[in-house]
């Protein structure tokens, strides 16, 4: 309770508290499928590519068993951003009622990427075994064009939030000559962006990888398990490296253009130069710091390449302008998390590389196929981490120095909210579930299909293409699918 009432200002209303958990709680939910929405598809269509150009059954076949999963993961995707789109509305009017005109063409951007993905990827799984193999490919490679779209659409407008622009303010304070490109292409965008896209294709490369790690460890060393492992991972660690560059210079960004945020991030009470770094640590109302890490001189330095380098502290603006020091010290947190995890991924990808460059081979060590099978996980908490240090470290401000979360949540009763609360989180657990079981049914179904074509010579899994005739069924087998029943690319799901 203590922590809860230092969250919100004194003079909050009732509302604020069960409007902001819920949302958390339903972005929290969906940034775990998003990863797999904007990356997944290009990670599949590198590996159906790789069939293709190598006439190789087990990349197709792999290929298409991701194409199942992808479906199953954009179907609960669009769910879960329903909802978030109808909590902006229904949970902060007056963010919608005085800057819609202004940012909420990202979300028209965003619904136009859903419908063109849905369709897309409809036609991606009709394609299998009735399409030519190239017409069937060159139909897919939109799919990451569209998955790219919509993250533009939805970092478009909280970029805006961040850096508000394209506006002028009428003599009520309203926006109005709006000019639609500069409220797209904000300061905050483009580093906000690439940032995103980048931490995506680690995070589904990385989860992706992690299951046919898991599958090394227990023994399963076939080609297929192979090539699924290797395919993914060596994306996610060519990303690696990139991503760390990103977020660095998303962070001097965040230093320039918000100045009171990159406070919080780093708990810096008054500003000054030569300015420690803490890591982790607790700022406590007064200004102190307890626990933690403390390196001299390391912000100034990390922030501007010198000591000198003057950081602007939480105190530069009045106390009402500011994070409080427990939101500052959850930012910090955040933000200290994604920069460990991140940190870990990077050494991860160096060991990968090293070993590749010197040996020609993949690793062989246990240890390193645990940490790949962790880094999956590591990535989604990086990534919720990165949500929380952007909108947190940017309270009490929904729109950035230009309207506070307290003037745009509803005046719906609190108990209305709490109540609404409790019932989005008994669906979640049952969407969430029941994406679970259906997972762990087309493992079950694959898994099935491959030991019943070990069994018959000549029918392994990387023997049988996804294209062309179906193998004809032996007499007293009864296929359990449309796809032949005993090949294991009848696993597909399609």
């Amino acid at each position: 309770m203590h922590t809860t009432l230092h969250l919100l200002a004194a003079d909050a209303p009732a509302q604020m508290l069960p409007a902001r958990e819920l949302m958390a709680f339903t972005l929290a939910s969906h940034i775990i499928l998003v990863p797999m929405g904007v990356a997944l598809p290009l990670i599949t269509l590198v590996m159906h590519y790789r069939g293709l150009r190598k006439n190789d059954a087990t990349a197709l076949l792999l290929a298409r068993r991701w194409s199942a999963v992808m479906a199953v993961q954009f179907a609960i995707g669009v769910v879960t951003g329903t909802v978030l789109s109808f909590e902006f509305g229904l949970l902060w009017p007056g963010l919608m009622g005085k800057w819609g005109d202004v940012f909420g063409i990202g979300f028209g951007v965003e619904a136009w990427a859903f419908f063109l993905e849905a369709v897309l990827i409809a036609i991606y799984l009709y394609g299998w075994r009735r399409l030519k193999p190239r017409t069937h490919f060159l139909l897919g490679l939109p799919l990451p064009a569209t998955a790219l779209l919509g993250a533009f659409g939805i970092l478009a407008a909280n970029s805006w939030m961040n850096t508000p622009q394209g506006f002028t303010l009428d003599a009520q304070g309203n926006p109005v000559d709006v000019n639609v490109w500069k409220a797209i292409f904000t300061p905050m965008f483009g580093p906000q962006y690439w940032h995103f896209v980048v931490a995506m294709l680690v995070t589904a490369g990385y989860v992706v990888a992690g299951v046919y790690a898991v599958g090394w460890l227990r023994g399963r060393r076939d080609r297929y398990h192979r090539l699924g492992f290797t395919v993914p991972f060596t994306l996610a660690a060519v990303a690696t490296p990139v991503q760390f560059m990103l977020g660095d210079s998303i962070a001097r960004q965040v230093f320039q253009k918000q100045p009171v945020k990159f406070a919080a991030m780093e708990i810096v009470w008054e500003t000054d130069t030569h300015v420690p770094e803490y890591l982790f640590g607790r700022l406590h109302p007064d200004g102190t710091v307890s626990g933690g890490i403390k390196v001299p001189q390391l912000d100034s330095i990390l922030a501007g390449f010198s000591p000198d380098t003057k950081v602007t502290g939480l105190t530069s603006v009045p106390a009402s302008d500011r994070p409080n020091a427990t939101q500052a010290t959850i930012a910090h947190w955040a933000f200290d998390i994604m920069v460990v995890i991140g940190s870990l991924l990077l050494l991860l990808a160096l060991w990968y590389g090293l070993v590749w460059l010197r040996r020609r081979r993949l690793p062989r060590s246990k240890w390193f196929y645990r940490s790949a099978a962790c880094a999956g996980v590591g990535s989604v908490v990086a990534v919720e981490c990165g949500w929380i240090t952007t909108e947190v470290g940017r309270q009490p401000w929904i729109v950035y120095q230009n309207m506070r979360v307290a003037e745009a949540v509803t005046s719906t009763r609190s108990t209305t909210l709490w109540i609404m609360f409790g019932l989005v989180v008994v669906v979640y657990v049952a969407v969430f579930g029941a994406f679970l079981v259906v997972l762990l049914k087309l493992r079950d179904r694959w898994r099935l299909a491959d030991e019943q074509a070990d069994g018959r010579p000549g029918e392994a899994p990387e023997a049988v293409t996804p294209y062309g005739p179906r193998p004809a069924v032996p007499a007293g087998d009864v296929p359990s699918s449309g796809d032949g029943g005993s090949t294991p690319s009848g696993g597909g799901g399609t």
